[in-house]
């Protein structure tokens, strides 16, 4: 589990293309600084398994055909940032919200609005996603963790403060560029307990 507060933005550094799945090295001095084999790190949001680990600032992990489907990971090159953060330690502070690393879909940056130590951002999403995203809820937008500032069918805003603009890849994306976006979990929890009420016995 992770809390969506970004730990460092790292960059990848190689990409293994297998055909229908991949392989990438991410330079990520600090997550990997007590990292080990079989931990996880979120990538932009996507939870990966650290599958080597060489001792120089770096960690592989491999990406299934699934993740390259359903996130925004296929459009990665060498020298891409990253956001990352390691999984949430036992006791440790809970500063975000409850974010699992499992994308629910790809947004799409619609606008941009700077603002004088801020900017205002419109992302749109997939309508289907649009009924689990709330007016000052919490949405994970590649890996980070925001208050949703006003919602529609088919589109979100957040506004970044200065911390996430120069912490995080969100302060350099341009309009056009494509986002992981994970719901609050405890919204698709509600949905299907109330969708299976009645055969509860």
């Amino acid at each position: 589990m992770f809390t969506g507060i970004i730990e460092e933005i790292g960059v990848i550094e190689a990409i293994e293309d297998r055909g229908e799945d991949a392989r990438i090295s991410v330079r990520g001095p600090l997550v990997t600084g007590d990292a080990h084999l079989g931990d996880s790190i979120a990538v932009s949001g996507v939870c990966l398994t650290v599958a080597d680990l060489p001792g120089d600032g770096t960690f592989a992990a491999d990406v299934m055909p699934e993740s390259l489907r359903r996130t925004a990971l296929g459009d990665l090159a060498v020298g891409s940032p990253v956001n990352l953060e390691r999984a949430l330690a036992v006791g440790g502070r809970y500063g975000g919200h409850v974010v699992q690393g499992h994308v629910d879909g790809v947004g799409i940056i619609r606008s941009r609005t700077p603002g004088p130590r801020w900017d205002e951002l419109e992302i749109g999403l997939d309508p289907a996603l649009a009924r689990y995203v709330a007016e000052k809820g919490s949405i994970a937008v590649s890996g980070i963790s925001l208050t949703v500032t006003h919602v529609s069918d088919d589109a979100f805003g957040v506004s970044l403060i200065p911390t996430t603009l120069e912490a995080t890849t969100l302060g350099t994306l341009e309009v056009g560029a494509r986002v992981n976006l994970e719901v609050d979990v405890l919204a698709k929890y509600t949905e299907r307990l109330l969708a299976t009420a009645g055969a509860v016995r």
